[in-house]
């Protein structure tokens, strides 16, 4: 349940240059400072040069979301990035290293969506109160939980998509939305979505999200499990700095969520 306090629900995702022009960025702050910034990385996602593009999306992850911390220019970052999910420039294509998740602007975006969605997680809130902290009391971890309804949404659109990678990273975002209170019925939904795609997958980092989802959610993980095992024990090249679950393009990912 939500507190009386808090601001109501956006009945809908803004316009992004509403977000844009309407956010006072410079009182916000990302992981270096004033945020006055954000909205330049932003425009950048979707610049006609790659090499621009390229680097707007290791922004996005390295200023806006650093090492997968939250700050208070995320969530209105993240209105940003689930209004563009439409555009077609989002279709256009990113420099890429050997660690990446294949997939277009749109795929990378999405994953953003879920990294951001997995720090405001019933689990990340559970690892935090072990250490005598809670979601509840950080601003930026309250208002990225208040936006998951309108960023489920703009992922959902994408679980069927006619582009696999950017199926698999809706599929992806979609999961950590789910702890969302409001969010909860959608479950039963997207389950036979994660065991299909997911579950199926030749990744075995998709493979091992989806028995952890169907597993949180009481739904049916068998099979998978030994799908995972035996794919495990075929990879050769299976160190730990070949993973793809990382902050960013070129950032190194964390095991545990930073506060």
């Amino acid at each position: 349940m939500r507190g009386a306090d808090e601001p109501p629900l956006l009945a809908s995702l803004p316009d992004p240059q509403e977000t844009l022009t309407r956010t006072d960025w410079a009182r916000l702050e990302h992981a270096y400072g004033s945020a006055a910034d954000a909205p330049g990385i932003l425009v950048a996602l979707l610049d006609p040069d790659q090499a621009v593009r390229t680097k707007a999306l290791d922004d996005l992850h390295g200023v806006l979301h650093h090492q997968n911390t939250l700050y208070e220019a995320t969530a209105p970052t993240a209105l940003y990035v689930a209004a563009i999910l439409p555009d077609l420039r989002t279709t256009h294509t990113v420099e890429k290293s050997r660690q990446d998740f294949p997939g277009n602007m749109r795929a990378e975006l999405l994953a953003w969506i879920a990294s951001v969605a997995n720090e405001v997680t019933d689990a990340s809130d559970a690892v935090r109160r072990r250490n005598g902290l809670s979601l509840d009391s950080y601003p930026p971890a309250i208002a990225i939980r208040r936006i998951r309804p309108l960023l489920f949404t703009a992922a959902f659109t994408y679980a069927d998509d006619d582009d696999r990678h950017v199926r698999e990273a809706a599929i992806a975002a979609c999961i950590p939305l789910l702890d969302d209170p409001l969010l909860l019925h959608h479950r039963a939904t997207l389950a036979p979505l994660v065991r299909q795609v997911l579950g199926t997958n030749e990744l075995w980092q998709h493979r091992e999200r989806a028995i952890d989802a169907l597993d949180a959610w009481g739904e049916d993980s068998s099979g998978i499990e030994g799908q995972l095992n035996a794919f495990l024990f075929c990879d050769t090249d299976m160190s730990p700095d070949s993973s793809p679950w990382r902050a960013g393009p070129s950032e190194g990912f964390t095991e545990e969520p930073p506060f």
